[in-house]
């Protein structure tokens, strides 16, 4: 297993709790749209056994043509012993990143492709509009719906509607506004759902897309197979 061991190069703070994390991109390090990576705090590895406390599964909300690694999360007041640490960073110190996959590639079958998530789950989906924004052959459009109790919504800049990509997006700020509007998109039963967000949320939307005729087939999650399997069973 390669441990990359990089950089913080830039902290940026999107709203009061949420930072992207911008770290050095070494030249054989790639990723594909959706990805998600381990990462780590110092430490982690200093032991007989990894300290799993200072590890994390985290998107990357960057692309490649961006030059950086953006990890993009939410940091409370009151946090656990990992968000404490991480909170206490600078530029310039030192994280690492290991086995870094996607379960979300951006599906090109001539489908509409609807992005579904809470909070700053939509940071995964970051990379997979720009992609889509790069490169749009295979999909019919996009649509993200996100819902955040804060209404501070993530990445507003990049996801407003823009008729001329075909690329839609809805914020909200409820639970029934959002359910409300997912009703409606269930309509759509050749589209594809990705879903990003808790086990819960995960497990809400695949009740809801069910119950309106979506199959298994079309929804696609942030999971290893048998943690899909799970949940979808």
């Amino acid at each position: 297993m390669q441990i990359y061991w990089l950089k913080i190069k830039d902290i940026v703070q999107e709203t009061a709790e949420i930072k992207t994390f911008l770290l050095e991109r070494p030249e054989d390090f790639t990723w594909a749209e959706g990805s998600h990576t381990h990462f780590a705090l110092k430490g982690f590895n200093a032991g007989e056994k990894p300290n799993r406390s200072l590890v994390r599964h985290m998107s990357i909300s960057t692309v490649p043509a961006e030059d950086a690694i953006g990890i993009t999360t939410r940091i409370k007041e009151q946090c656990s012993e990992f968000k404490t640490i991480l909170k206490g960073m600078s530029v310039g110190d030192e994280v690492a990143l290991f086995k870094t996959h996607t379960n979300l590639p951006l599906k090109r079958n001539g489908s509409k492709v609807y992005l579904l998530s809470s909070g700053v789950g939509i940071a995964t989906f970051r990379s997979i509009v720009l992609d889509y924004f790069n490169r749009s052959e295979g999909v019919e459009a996009v649509h993200s719906l996100n819902i955040d109790s804060s209404r501070q919504f993530l990445f507003q800049e990049l996801f407003q509607s823009t008729p001329d990509k075909s690329f839609t997006a809805q914020f909200v700020d409820s639970r029934n506004a959002y359910y409300a509007e997912l009703q409606k998109l269930a309509a759509d039963k050749d589209g594809l759902f990705y879903i990003v967000g808790s086990d819960e949320f995960l497990a809400d939307n695949i009740a809801l897309l069910r119950e309106h005729g979506v199959s298994v087939e079309q929804m696609m999650l942030d999971k290893r197979e048998e943690q899909k399997a799970d949940l979808l069973s």
